[in-house]
Order: C-alpha cells, then sequence, then structure tokens
C-alpha cells in the first residue's frame, strides 16, 4: 500500500487530504497519480504543469520516480512565482 498525502491547498475532488492505494509491483508517480482518476485529476494536471513539490518517504522526487509498495508521497503545490523568502531582500 503506497500513502499519499496532499499538503497545503490540495485535497481530493472528495475533500481528502490522504488517501492509500494498492499497487502490486513498483510504477512511477506520474502513473500511480494517473490511476486514482477523477479524485486527482486537479493534482495531475498541476504535475504535468511542474506545479508540485513531490517527496517519496522524504526525498525530493520527481513524477519519473518509481514508488513502491510501503512508500509515503507527500504532494504540494506551488506557483513557481513566488520571490517571498526566495531571493536577496531589496529594502
Amino acid at each position: 500500500m503506497i500513502t499519499i498525502t496532499l499538503m497545503g491547498d490540495l485535497e481530493t475532488t472528495d475533500g481528502e487530504r490522504s488517501l492509500s492505494c494498492e499497487v502490486e509491483d513498483s510504477l512511477p508517480l506520474k502513473r500511480l497519480i494517473r490511476l486514482q482518476g477523477r479524485k486527482l485529476r486537479a493534482i495531475s494536471r498541476l504535475l504535468r504543469e511542474n506545479k508540485l513539490m513531490v517527496t517519496v518517504n522524504k526525498r525530493i522526487a520527481s513524477e519519473d520516480t518509481q514508488v513502491h509498495d510501503g512508500d509515503w508521497v507527500s504532494l504540494l503545490a506551488h506557483d513557481g512565482m513566488s520571490t517571498k523568502g526566495l531571493g536577496p531582500s531589496h529594502y
């Protein structure tokens, strides 16, 4: 079983912030998300647009990272446009 945790403002279409998925073999993260269908459709779109930060077992990952039974996936949305805390201060 793989546990997917949605962080920040992310949630499934049912309003859930965590879900578990049974898998038999390892598969790329993007496929795992697509297999969840309608409830993660918006998440899948954000992944395609590179607007998600992804970790697998607390390590930075990408959409191509292989996930396995027992893994923990965390997803956090970002727009890539925020500069707060990312650059030099301009007073």
